[in-house]
């Protein structure tokens, strides 16, 4: 029989649930674990050579919360060893072991970027959410953020991140990487990320974030001249792009035309506002304002598991669970 030590009586007798145990246990629920443990399987060791791996459920489960609170390597085993909470998600009795230490899960981040497991994690959940009837395909909101970088030189190879660039913004400087996303314009779901220095312009990305069923796609000022360029070209897509700042203001108000124009744009952007959602998330809610490692390929991971879409449907997935269950 299993003992249960004073310190979980005490969690379990505790009157107010905190918003990350509700966090916890909301993404459990959703989470689809069987297919994200089917997409890792394959790569995971099985444990014939040297001591034996840590259990694969545990260590995607240590990798999220890693991700999640934004900590590092040896951060996140000082976390599961502090909170009872993140105890609980992993599945630790500190009883009987400990959280798995700095370097397994360096390792098992390494597994994942090497095999490019992040972004069939995220494809693997988009289906899920296809299934459930939450994602449709015939329209896309276009749009990139600046996600800054160390500009110090004060390291070992005294340099910057060669793969980071700078860019200007308005009237300031940026140095770091810049998230492209496509984002279904009927839910707000992400179900395309691309990483590139912060110097590619918005538009260059396009493309990439597109997944070619689109027949109408909503872009800002940033994107104008799309439809020209050679790779678009070809698509019958009504491109939706925000008219510049400076031109709409052109515009005389006190004409029936302008206001028109005006209406328009107004519609066009209450559309494109919901591209804002998933970077709020990813940087508010995740506090990922700052890459956390050098490379676009570890960064895009990232990105990859911070863009989680059941982060954004939660509440949609738990109500259809609780409409099955009843």
């Amino acid at each position: 029989m299993k003992q249960i030590r004073f310190s979980q009586v005490e969690f379990e007798g505790k009157k107010r649930t905190t918003r990350r145990e509700l966090f916890l246990a909301e993404m459990e629920q959703v989470m689809p674990w069987a297919e994200l443990l089917g997409v890792i399987e394959p790569y995971y060791p099985k444990g014939k050579r040297g001591r034996p791996p840590v259990g694969l459920k545990r260590m995607l489960r240590v990798y999220l919360v890693q991700q999640w609170y934004s900590l590092s390597d040896e951060g996140v085993e000082d976390a599961i060893t502090d909170s009872q909470a993140l105890r609980r998600f992993v599945g630790i009795d500190l009883s009987r072991e400990s959280a798995p230490d700095a370097t397994t899960l360096l390792q098992f981040r390494h597994l994942l970027e090497k095999h490019d497991l992040t972004k069939q994690l995220f494809e693997a959940i988009n289906g899920r959410l296809s299934a459930a009837g939450l994602m449709m395909r015939e329209g896309t909101i276009a749009d990139a953020t600046i996600i800054a970088a160390p500009p110090s030189v004060k390291n070992e190879a005294k340099a910057r991140d060669p793969e980071m660039h700078q860019t200007k913004k308005g009237n300031q400087w940026y140095f770091g990487m810049k998230a492209h996303i496509g984002v279904d314009a009927e839910s707000g779901l992400v179900h395309t990320v691309v990483g590139t220095a912060a110097n590619v312009a918005d538009v260059t990305g396009t493309a990439q974030v597109l997944h070619g069923d689109e027949k109408i796609v909503f872009l800002d000022a940033g994107y104008t001249g799309v439809e020209k360029r050679e790779e678009l070209k070809e698509r019958e897509v009504d491109w939706q792009v925000a008219m510049k700042r400076g031109k709409l203001k052109a515009v005389p108000q006190d004409r029936v035309l302008g206001q028109l124009l005006r209406k328009l744009e107004s519609v066009k952007a209450s559309i494109r506002s919901k591209v804002e959602h998933p970077f709020h998330i990813v940087k508010n809610l995740f506090h990922f304002r700052k890459v956390l490692y050098k490379g676009l390929a570890k960064n895009t991971a990232q990105l990859h598991t911070l863009l989680d879409n059941l982060v954004i449907a939660k509440r949609r997935l738990l109500a259809l669970n609780s409409q099955v269950a009843s």
